[in-house]
């Protein structure tokens, strides 16, 4: 008889104990992602603008919309947010700039983000899906995770 489940291979046998955790590590797990994915639209934005500052010399709400494939509409709604939050500063008409919190922000989500692709290509895994994957992995993961991530990476370099 043949599994129906597609993701039958992804399955891993249960492991008493892991059904369910405790309560209050239940609870903080759920509430790291909720963490995570309040600030993950933001650090994607910030980081972009650093890689087109950095690559082209000048980040226009144009060329961030045609990369996050958004309307131009919901780019000048997050710069709006942006300078508010004093992450970005812009002018009509002009390309925007990152504040000295912005460009922190963009370097640490930027390195966050190489870890993390770095990571799964030592994995194996093919570099367009390494790059997907690793776009929204970034921004969930623990500095004790990215750092493991991190040595293991080096390992396989160095070997």
């Amino acid at each position: 008889m043949t599994d129906s489940n597609p993701n039958a291979s992804l399955t891993t046998p249960s492991i008493p104990g892991d059904a369910l955790p405790p309560v209050e590590q239940h609870a903080q797990q759920y509430a790291t992602v909720r963490n995570a994915h309040e600030t993950e639209l933001i650090e994607d934005y910030v980081e972009l603008i650093g890689d087109l500052l950095a690559h082209r010399g000048e980040a226009r709400a144009a060329d961030i919309a045609n990369r996050m494939a958004v309307s131009q509409a919901t780019v000048s709604k997050m710069i709006r947010r942006l300078n508010e939050l004093e992450l970005v500063t812009s002018k009509p008409y002009r390309s925007l700039f990152l504040t000295e919190a912005g460009q922190k922000m963009a370097e640490t989500s930027r390195a966050r983000h190489d870890i993390v692709l770095h990571f799964l290509r030592a994995l194996g895994v093919r570099d367009a899906t390494a790059r997907i994957d690793a776009e929204g992995m970034e921004h969930h993961v623990s500095d004790e995770t990215l750092a493991i991530m991190q040595r293991f990476t080096e390992q396989q370099h160095n070997s």
